[in-house]
């Protein structure tokens, strides 16, 4: 464990960015836990975070608005969540952008259904700015005020692995439902 900690200390950060560009709720949450073990610094990483998720964002928005042929390939079995992102997008507006950060499934999603439109650019930055910086430090943030109480968990986790698979099942299936009853045909 001591070994696996002083790796990821050592090479977080670039771990951190890399995982970032796609997402990096997992990753943003041990580097959280991680600074408050102090193998690393929770400024660093949240600042880390936020410019790479803005990067991946801004980088599947100059696909979708530039290769929309290779990115129409993609949606043709992806109609109705492209449909559901469009429907986010009217009915929410651009907070949409922000709030994406939040919810599992909708980041690439709603990014590349912003970048299929007329939407502009400088527009998207300034809102995904926004939603990668609020994202990184109630995450990041979040990780590191819990990280004793998620530590905590992790060791009951270990003593008793029965738990992490049934916990996967819940939060998994929980994700599951939710997305397909949001996009289901009504």
């Amino acid at each position: 464990m001591d070994e696996m900690l002083t790796n990821l200390a050592t090479y977080g950060y670039v771990v951190l960015f890399v995982y970032s560009l796609g997402g990096g709720f997992a990753a943003l949450m041990a580097a959280g836990v991680l600074s408050f073990a102090g193998k690393m610094d929770i400024t660093t990483s949240i600042a880390v975070a936020a410019v790479a998720n803005f990067v991946g964002d801004a980088l599947l928005f100059y696909l979708a608005r530039y290769h929309k042929g290779e990115m129409m390939e993609y949606f043709r079995k992806h109609k109705r969540k492209l449909a559901f992102s469009h429907l986010l997008i009217k009915r929410h507006g651009s907070w949409i952008i922000i709030m994406k950060k939040f919810i599992y499934g909708l980041k690439t999603l709603v990014t590349l259904a912003v970048g299929l439109t007329k939407y502009d650019f400088w527009k998207f930055s300034g809102y995904n700015a926004i939603g990668a910086i609020i994202w990184a430090v109630v995450v990041g943030g979040g990780s590191y005020l819990f990280g004793g109480a998620i530590i905590e968990g992790y060791k009951m986790v270990s003593d008793k692995p029965y738990l992490a698979p049934l916990m996967l099942i819940a939060v998994g299936g929980s994700v599951w439902f939710y997305l397909s009853q949001a996009t289901k045909k009504k």
